[in-house]
């Protein structure tokens, strides 16, 4: 489990930072099916991914620690409510470019699997007297 929860964090932690980088970088143009959107969408795409370039740092930050601190984690898989927001798009709007369905998928399946993760890890190791890092983002 322990070793799952650290390659899967490390993981998100390396896309956050090359998704957030593209689309700092590229802006609009990264975005399948918006290239006409204008400077106000292309602006906020590149502030949103500096945040979400930044996000991927913390992401290696717990990946580092032994034990991951499973509150981080919680903290982490904020990316949850991503999901919701895009499900709520598609109620209002129907549904986006094909290459977002994916991406919504994982947003809804990834962060039970990092809470499940978490807390079994946290289990272990208070099971074995180590203690858990109470350290939160």
């Amino acid at each position: 489990m322990a070793a799952t929860l650290r390659w899967l964090s490390w993981a998100m932690g390396v896309a956050c930072v090359l998704i957030g980088a593209y689309h700092v970088l590229l802006g609009i143009d990264s975005v399948p099916g918006e290239a006409g959107a204008g400077a106000t969408v292309d602006s906020r795409e590149r502030f949103y991914n500096a945040i979400f370039l930044g996000y991927g740092p913390a992401w290696i930050w717990a990946a580092r620690q032994s034990p991951i601190p499973a509150n981080a984690i919680r903290w982490l898989a904020v990316f949850a409510i991503g999901a919701f927001g895009r499900l709520l798009s598609m109620a209002v709007h129907g549904q986006p470019h094909r290459f977002q369905i994916p991406l919504t998928v994982l947003e809804v399946v990834l962060p039970p699997l990092f809470f499940w993760l978490a807390a079994a890890d946290e289990k272990v190791h208070r099971r074995r007297g180590r203690g858990v890092p109470s350290t939160a983002l």
